[in-house]
């Protein structure tokens, strides 16, 4: 997205954050926060295992979905306070009408999304025809929908599957699913296959920067009663990118553990993603055509959308987020 670099340990030194930080609360809040394994939220990870939320009053309590699709239905029934969630999820639930907004950007996806295909195929016009296994209404869907469109085709060429993000790999390793879309680890699997012969990744989220982005993500009752402690969950993000920065390898180990992988396999797949510091958040709300922010993303995700009778109408741009929160923690 922004360059190949490990930008996912960038962020301002421990010592900006600090001057962020308020003295412990007397009584510590929780927040619920539904999530999926992704290298991209390595900074909250490493903000729990170290539990530096404490400082700030907060106690965040991550709840992982297999389905991020499960997510906003969750929020929406209030088993949970907020979610980790892509920008396009959020384009999605306003438009049908939900409440929720996006508190602060998390991660670009920089080629942690992938379109993976057995090595007969090479390039996305040979797709037409081909069963290709997807989880609907996730990022996947909204990738492979991009690719497509920007190759003159469309869901209508394709012999699509429903599938899991997680069911990918067992599917290509039994020979029965020649393309499969999903995200890290499941791209790493997948490669990794048949001594690494077998698949490759033919279009990904560096084909498409800005497209992807994770975002925490709260109702709108939520950020209006519990306002103290979503500010504080957005400097334990911050304090976790910088212990990332300042504490590399240890950093590795602990995200690697959520995701499953060692710690050098984690570094691997944190490549895929760049983690975006508090100073840079604010230009993600800016009405820009880019799709690095919400305004240029968002309308390129509303019209595929739209196309695909996914969303009855495009929504207003400005009624999927909340800026108040970053600007107060940047001013």
């Amino acid at each position: 997205m922004l360059g190949s670099l490990r930008k996912t340990l960038a962020g301002i030194t421990l010592a900006a954050t600090t001057t962020l930080m308020p003295l412990a609360a007397q009584a510590i809040e929780t927040l619920k926060i539904g999530t999926v394994v992704w290298a991209g939220y390595g900074p909250f990870y490493v903000a729990d295992k170290l539990d530096l939320y404490k400082d700030l009053g907060l106690k965040v309590e991550l709840q992982f979905f297999n389905d991020p699709a499960l997510i906003p239905s969750a929020m929406a029934g209030r088993a949970l306070d907020g979610g980790m969630l892509t920008y396009d999820q959020v384009v999605g639930s306003v438009a049908k009408g939900l409440k929720h907004r996006v508190v602060m950007p998390i991660d670009f996806s920089n080629g942690g999304d992938a379109i993976v295909a057995d090595k007969s195929i090479t390039s996305i016009a040979d797709f037409k025809g081909k069963t290709i296994g997807y989880n609907p209404l996730s990022p996947s869907d909204f990738l492979l929908a991009y690719a497509l469109q920007t190759h003159d085709l469309s869901e209508a060429d394709i012999r699509p599957i429903n599938m899991t993000p997680e069911g990918i790999p067992s599917a290509m390793a039994s020979g029965s699913l020649p393309v499969g879309v999903t995200y890290e680890p499941n791209v790493s699997q997948i490669l990794n296959m048949g001594s690494g012969e077998r698949f490759h990744v033919i279009y990904s989220s560096k084909d498409a920067p800005g497209l992807i982005t994770d975002v925490l993500v709260f109702d709108e009752r939520v950020i209006n009663q519990r306002g103290k402690a979503i500010s504080a969950m957005i400097q334990g993000y911050q304090a976790g990118l910088d212990y990332m920065q300042a504490n590399p390898e240890e950093s590795a180990a602990i995200i690697g553990e959520v995701l499953g992988v060692s710690a050098a396999e984690a570094i691997e797949q944190m490549e895929g993603v760049y983690n975006i510091p508090l100073t840079e958040m604010a230009a993600n709300f800016e009405p820009s055509d880019s799709t690095l922010s919400f305004y240029g993303s968002g309308a390129v995700i509303a019209e595929l959308l739209l196309n695909n009778r996914q969303i009855p109408a495009i929504p207003d741009f400005s009624a999927t987020y909340d800026a108040s929160f970053v600007k107060a923690l940047t001013e």
